[in-house]
């Protein structure tokens, strides 16, 4: 197990797994899940935190109702067993952001994180910081992170710009979730960051790299399935065996390589948590398209010939 304990001042470190979004075959949302992914992920992933709603769980895909509920059943049925509990509240709209990071305060959420708009996007620095302090006033009392991923919101602002005296906009600003693979703006914002903040690193397949540069900890999708080998390799790394991080690095990367060249996509991802957790976890909603049974099976022999 990672020896990145819960910090005394609730510091986020560690690993927190990007859950999935559990669907019924029809494509709607089942909260029965929920209850035994917990289970699973806690017993048989030692994961003590989760990052709920956000691309992995195909959050624009979901009704601002929908997201609601799985907010509230993912954090009642994770109190007394999960170290932190992240509701991602970002969405195209802010009235619809401010509603949710509300309801995450409501029901008891360990955080928020909110991600850019990207169908109008944000220009500057200046005007996504304005869209970020206005979610973040719905919520005054909730620790809140920068959830940043450009390649898919296309928004390229530089994060260190971001968070350039941040806590005078947004005083619960708490971190970030850096899930670009632009190691400069990362080192800024690790130099920049303020003692109370988490950079969590999102980029499963560097993980590493990401922790020789100073991130807290990390938040990513393959969490749910490899988290028990991740947290192996924090604490390599942590005690300075960086043979063996990087072996269990090399190996991380040799499953998501092979996975990448057959086609890797947020429906074969679920599909590939399935088949190793046995979870039913439904259908990806569209657009994004079912992974084919054979597809899954392909990836998730490799992942029992690497791992097991």
């Amino acid at each position: 197990m990672s020896t990145m304990a819960p910090a005394a001042d609730g510091k986020v470190t560690g690993l927190l797994a990007a859950t999935f979004t559990p669907f019924t075959a029809q494509g709607e949302v089942n909260l029965s899940v929920i209850g035994p992914y917990v289970d699973y992920l806690t017993e048989k992933q030692g994961i003590k935190g989760i990052f709920v709603n956000g691309t992995t769980g195909e959050s624009m895909s979901l009704s601002v109702a929908e997201r609601k509920l799985l907010a509230e059943e993912w954090c009642q049925r994770a109190k007394g067993r999960m170290d932190n509990v992240i509701v991602h509240a970002g969405c195209m709209s802010l009235k619809d952001s401010q509603d949710l990071a509300r309801h995450a305060a409501d029901i008891g959420a360990d955080g928020i994180a909110v991600i850019s708009p990207s169908f109008f996007k944000p220009r500057t620095a200046e005007s996504l910081r304005k869209f970020l302090q206005e979610v973040a006033s719905a919520a005054p009392t909730l620790p809140f992170y920068y959830y940043q991923i450009p390649s898919l919101t296309g928004v390229n602002v530089p994060v260190r710009d971001v968070i350039e005296d941040i806590e005078k906009l947004i005083p619960s600003f708490r971190g970030v979730k850096f899930s670009g693979s632009d190691l400069l703006d990362l080192g800024q914002c690790v130099t920049y960051s303020q003692p109370r903040w988490s950079i969590l690193y999102g980029v499963d397949e560097q993980l590493l790299a990401g922790l020789a540069m100073g991130a807290n900890g990390a938040v990513g999708s393959t969490y749910n399935y490899i988290g028990r080998y991740v947290n192996q390799l924090i604490s390599a790394f942590e005690t300075g065996d960086l043979v063996r991080a990087r072996t269990i690095q090399f190996k991380i990367q040799e499953l998501l390589g092979y996975a990448i060249k057959l086609g890797f996509d947020i429906g074969v991802n679920k599909q590939l948590m399935a088949k190793v957790s046995g979870l039913f976890l439904g259908p990806p909603r569209l657009p994004v398209m079912p992974c084919s049974p054979a597809h899954a099976q392909l990836i998730a022999q490799k992942y029992h010939s690497i791992f097991i």
